[in-house]
């Protein structure tokens, strides 16, 4: 192809998603790390911050889906390559057996028995005169097959790019919203009160909790061991993290791999129900489901909140309103 598929693809899948994503923005996201009799501007703040790990949690999805866009190309590309070698080897084929019913193959019952100089012999010829034809009719199917292979291929492969040219615009548009976004949030932070930054740097309680035992223990003792850790807008660890970043990265601790975003991890393992919930259950918060927490067990849970707040352990029901619970294993 005269461009390069692959990369012009790659913003290709998430075109249509990035639309939407981004025209239809949540305004809650993140929790709410503001007590209630908190100053307006620790409000305005936490407004700020919370629509920007909104917007975070959408291009994080956005790149998500682009991946996926990605190996959709990758793999069209596959096979287009796959397909032409297919074709190039039974052309060869059906040329070599052209070639050969000319040169001498070419016989009729008939003339097969003409020119045979024993009944074994003319045996012998009408075999041979039954598996050329059958190999030639099985060629040129292979070779029909193999077309129509490339063709579908070469279209997928098409559609995908196109789709990705389209994606380019959205995915930057999405990036500078978020950029603007947490600009403005930090310019909050900035011109809040010594008392209000002592009120969101409070990490809460840091002494030992203990986990059960199993994957689901593994995990939650890993994001327990990152309280008074920063939440950094995107960021992937080790030393900050967002919400989703932290429950990736604890239950990778124990060996499992799971979604990077909120939206991802919202379908995950199987659903369970608020009076249902144990150490280890995703908790995702708000209607767009763009937080997630760690519970601890039926009361508590850890999570990266927002910028200016480390991972803490806070309440289950403080921290929003509930989405959804998602037991990953067990």
């Amino acid at each position: 192809m005269a461009s390069n598929p692959a990369q012009r693809t790659t913003r290709a899948a998430v075109a249509a998603t990035a639309v939407a994503l981004f025209v239809g923005t949540q305004p809650l996201a993140a929790a709410d790390p503001v007590p209630p009799n908190a100053s307006d501007a620790l409000k305005r703040y936490n407004e700020l911050s919370t629509q920007a790990e909104t917007l975070n949690e959408e291009h994080l999805r956005a790149q998500e889906e682009l991946a996926n866009a990605q190996g959709a190309l990758d793999q069209a590309n596959r096979d287009i390559a796959g397909a032409q070698q297919a074709q190039e080897a039974l052309r060869g084929q059906v040329d070599l057996l052209t070639e050969a019913s000319f040169q001498g193959a070419r016989f009729s019952q008939l003339s097969a028995l003409l020119v045979s100089d024993s009944q074994q012999d003319f045996l012998n010829r009408m075999s041979a005169l039954g598996v050329l034809a059958y190999d030639n009719a099985e060629s040129l199917r292979g070779l029909e097959e193999a077309v129509v292979k490339a063709e579908d291929a070469a279209r997928r492969a098409t559609e995908a790019t196109d789709s990705a040219n389209r994606a380019i615009g959205e995915i930057d548009q999405r990036k500078a919203a978020l950029n603007q976004q947490i600009d403005e949030a930090r310019d909050a932070y900035r011109s809040l009160s010594p008392a209000d930054r002592r009120a969101l740097n409070d990490a809460g309680d840091m002494g030992p909790i203990p986990v059960p035992a199993g994957k689901a223990g593994e995990a939650l003792a890993f994001a327990l061991s990152q309280r008074g850790k920063d939440y950094v807008y995107g960021s992937n660890g080790p030393d900050t993290w967002d919400c989703s970043s932290l429950m990736q990265a604890a239950y990778r601790s124990a060996g499992i791999a799971i979604p990077r975003t909120t939206y991802g991890q919202a379908k995950i393992g199987r659903s369970v129900t608020r009076n249902e919930v144990k150490a280890g259950d995703l908790v995702i918060y708000y209607s767009g489901q763009t937080h997630v927490a760690m519970a601890i067990d039926g009361l508590r849970a850890v999570h990266a909140s927002t910028e200016g707040v480390p991972v803490k352990v806070q309440d289950i029901e403080s921290i929003g309103p509930i989405s959804v619970i998602r037991r990953v294993v067990g």
